[in-house]
């Protein structure tokens, strides 16, 4: 990117290397087709929404200490999450705390440096630290190496890719916390998800924000309490809704229309 131009390799986040989508560390083939990718593509957005997990992780690590046990963090759409096993339950006022501190490894600007290493190795790291998510992890992962990802001053076991610095990742907002079966059964432990939001500019996360709030707003279960179509009691159990007036004219014209088609 720098012997393209200088200004180009400012924004080039991630490279696609023969279909695959690479870090800086990673070195090149001999023989490669490299595509770069820029800030503001949907792919670099995915890179940048990876690493901004990584340094929820890093900024949970500073507040809760060495107590805090890791699963996974992935990218997803609008964002990310990471589960976590803490030393204590959290709620969203906890959020603010973690938000700052996760703005705080942002604003230190520290590289991501990828370390690729015997499994055997990092088994005996993961031991060593006590993380028995991570150790589950690399049971099933094949191969006689494994990567461990580091910023600043904490480490992780992760396959990547990261943005080149924390500094690079995309505009962020953490936005809720809910509970999350480790590995999705129901006989595994709870554990803690937090969802974070995250967008290449502060624009686009808010446009996502305002378009959230209005769908709110047009939510038919609130607009059918608002407007008195119907209520809801929970003396029922599982809860039992009471049509009113209005909200019975418009649920037999529902009806009707349904048995039409």
């Amino acid at each position: 990117a720098e012997s393209i131009s200088p200004n180009l390799a400012k924004v080039v986040l991630a490279a696609k290397v023969n279909g695959q989508i690479q870090d800086f560390h990673t070195p090149l083939p001999d023989k490669a087709e490299v595509f770069l990718l820029k800030s503001g593509t949907e792919e670099a957005l995915e890179v940048q929404r990876h690493s901004g997990a990584h340094i929820l992780a890093g900024a949970v690590k500073r507040i809760f200490g060495s107590e805090v046990r890791f699963g996974i963090g992935p990218a997803i759409a609008d964002g990310f999450y990471y589960d976590l096993e803490l030393p204590r339950k959290i709620s969203d006022d906890d959020l603010p705390k973690i938000e700052a501190e996760m703005r705080k490894i942002i604003e230190e600007d520290v590289p991501f440096r990828r370390e690729d290493l015997p499994k055997s190795e990092v088994i005996g790291r993961m031991k060593e630290m006590g993380q028995n998510y991570k150790l589950e992890i690399l049971e099933g992962i094949g191969g006689e190496t494994a990567s461990l990802y580091q910023d600043g001053d904490f480490t992780d076991l992760c396959e990547g890719p990261h943005v080149p610095s924390t500094g690079k990742v995309g505009a962020f907002q953490l936005d809720r916390i809910t509970g999350a079966y480790w590995r999705g059964d129901a006989e595994n432990r709870m554990l803690t998800r937090i969802y974070g939001l995250m967008f290449s500019h502060k624009k686009d996360l808010k446009k996502f924000l305002h378009q959230r709030e209005e769908a709110k707003k047009r939510d038919h279960r609130k607009l059918g309490k608002e407007l008195d179509l119907f209520s809801v009691h929970d003396e029922a159990g599982a809860g039992f809704i009471h049509w009113h007036p209005r909200g019975t004219m418009l649920r037999m014209l529902v009806e009707d229309r349904w048995k039409e088609m």
